[in-house]
């Protein structure tokens, strides 16, 4: 395991949310400071704000990759189309280790929101959930195709 997904996995086991843990692990990467790494991240938890849509560890993935190697020229569609592939290529490595991108499916839970209510952080609650493992696989998916 490389030292930003040690990272990212102790922020998990010290109580931050997927994508808190792994934006705060490439803080120093990507220029920010870390209140704001844990503000801008803290809504994509639980698969945004508990929805269990979009797993918060890739979307901090994404964040990452938009950061590194995002664009800023709004009608340039080869520019675009170049990132959106990068953004795909990280989806499809993910899932292809995950199993999906998506949080209710990683966790097996049916359609829709869950509660707003976060769950207790117990040793059965790491023991139960695959999050920590998501949040390793997303973070050595950043360090194996972004910062090379």
């Amino acid at each position: 395991m490389g030292i930003y997904a040690e990272k990212a996995c102790k922020n998990f086991k010290d109580g931050y949310n997927c994508a808190q843990s792994v934006l705060l692990a490439f803080s120093d990467i990507v220029g920010m400071d870390k209140e704001t790494s844990l503000k801008l991240s803290s809504s994509f938890g639980g698969g945004m704000g508990r929805l269990r849509e979009v797993c918060g560890a890739v979307s901090s993935m994404f964040m990452v990759a938009g950061i590194l190697k995002g664009y800023t020229t709004p009608n340039n569609d080869e520019i675009k189309g170049t990132h959106y592939a990068l953004i795909q290529e990280l989806a499809k490595e993910f899932e292809s280790k995950c199993g999906s991108i998506i949080c209710r499916e990683l966790l097996g839970l049916p359609e829709g929101a869950d509660s707003p209510t976060p769950s207790k952080r117990t040793e059965q609650y790491y023991k139960e959930r695959p999050c920590e493992n998501c949040i390793k696989i997303a973070s050595e998916i950043i360090e194996s195709k972004l910062l090379n």
